[in-house]
């Protein structure tokens, strides 16, 4: 893990000029009829590819989209986000019709300077998941130039992400990828204090090496949504029907423990909305851990909990936010975690926020602009703080390759 901490070189390192240059982008958006919902991750992307086509490249952008399983896969093709980057960029967009193979050499071959060409969707072929030597071979082919600018994938061990740029000898990080970098490394190496660390989300057992790691990190440790409920479980306090994972409890226990030995301030939510029955029209009340009802359900945190917590926010230096405080996803549930992205945001520190759930409540608040980065990769930002391998980081900095 240590080397993810060493330079990375960047785009701007390598001489692009007339040469075919492949971008792995993040392009996995949410389609509507056949259109792009949501185009933010192509907006993320925009920065590199301008610069690369205003430096003269033969542009070849390549990414994922859902999950076709190795075959073609028509509601899942590339064209409608082709279709939007070519609006958002003013300029053609050619789509090939398969992610490799003749038609898609030719296509590159007879690119001009300058000009973006989108492979199809790199997951209708079986070797992308398979970190497929050969498949990685057949994109090597159409390329003189490696630039991983896809950060939501560097997690994962695939052949456009680990196997293709360990074939290349000029590759680099994209503008996005290193700002992904740089913001999750400071975090690891030199927060400045009090770092702050808020988590929720349902379940603990999805953040268990997170939470081990941070706690050698942060002064503060929050934890709100479901998971708090299994830490009070293993304080002995029960919460009636609330979510709580019964297998992790001696786990919450051994956290709890562990955060006292060093020192970390651990916060859990002592007073929660509760509900008979989850869905949005649901009667409410607020109740604390001692008069919770037995038949009750907790779906978010409650007043004093929001105040707590937002206290242990406002003199922070550094703040890493992942998960919400509750069914944010309907607006009577969503008041705590609205209340922390509203503390976050107004606080004089550095903050990062990371995960598909936190970003989506961020971003319903207005609040995006006052963060001071937003990750556009959930599980990849959590696998780069707990130090777990991040394939997509390492290849760039392998060996160089031979180019074939």
């Amino acid at each position: 893990m240590a080397r993810q901490n060493s330079r990375v070189a960047s785009i701007e390192d390598i001489d692009l000029s007339g040469r075919r240059v492949f971008i792995r982008v993040d392009f996995n958006c949410p389609l509507d009829e056949g259109r792009v919902a949501d185009d933010t991750r192509i907006q993320r992307a925009l920065p590199t590819i301008e610069y690369a086509r205003k430096a003269g490249a033969k542009v070849i952008l390549a990414s994922h989209l859902g999950r076709p399983k190795g075959r073609a896969v028509p509601e899942l093709s590339m064209v409608p986000v082709g279709e939007r980057l070519a609006e958002l960029l003013q300029t053609e967009v050619i789509v090939p019709d398969e992610p490799v193979g003749d038609a898609s050499k030719k296509l590159v071959q007879n690119l001009r300077d300058g000009q973006v060409l989108l492979l199809e969707n790199l997951r209708f072929h079986p070797g992308e998941r398979k970190n497929d030597d050969g498949f990685a071979r057949s994109l090597a082919a159409l390329c003189d130039v490696y630039i991983n600018d896809a950060f939501g994938t560097a997690h994962r061990a695939h052949a456009s992400v680990e196997a293709l740029p360990r074939l290349m000898r000029d590759k680099a990080a994209g503008f996005l990828m290193h700002k992904e970098i740089t913001a999750l490394t400071e975090l690891k190496t030199d927060p400045a204090r009090p770092f702050v660390a808020v988590l929720g989300g349902a379940k603990v057992s999805d953040k268990i090496g997170v939470i081990n790691h941070l706690i050698t990190k942060v002064d503060r440790l929050v934890i709100g949504g479901a998971m708090a409920y299994t830490f009070w479980a293993a304080a002995g306090v029960s919460l009636g029907r609330s979510l709580v994972e019964e297998d992790k409890i001696d786990l919450a226990r051994r956290i709890a423990l562990k955060a006292e030995a060093r020192n970390v301030e651990l916060l859990l939510p002592n007073d929660h909305v509760v509900v008979e029955d989850i869905n949005e029209k649901a009667a409410h009340e607020v109740a604390s851990n001692e008069g919770f009802p037995a038949s009750g359900i907790a779906v978010d945190i409650g007043p004093r909990s929001i105040l707590r917590f937002r206290r242990a926010i406002e003199d922070a230096k550094t703040v890493f936010w992942n998960g919400p405080m509750g069914i944010f996803e309907m607006d009577a549930f969503a008041e705590g975690t609205n209340q922390i992205a509203n503390a976050i945001a107004h606080a004089q520190c550095h903050s990062v926020v990371g995960g598909g759930d936190s970003v989506a409540a961020l971003k319903k608040t207005g609040l995006t602009p006052f963060i001071t980065h937003v990750s556009t990769g959930g599980g990849a930002s959590l696998a780069m703080i707990e130090g777990k391998d991040m394939p997509g980081i390492e290849s760039l900095l392998s060996t160089i390759g031979a180019n074939l």
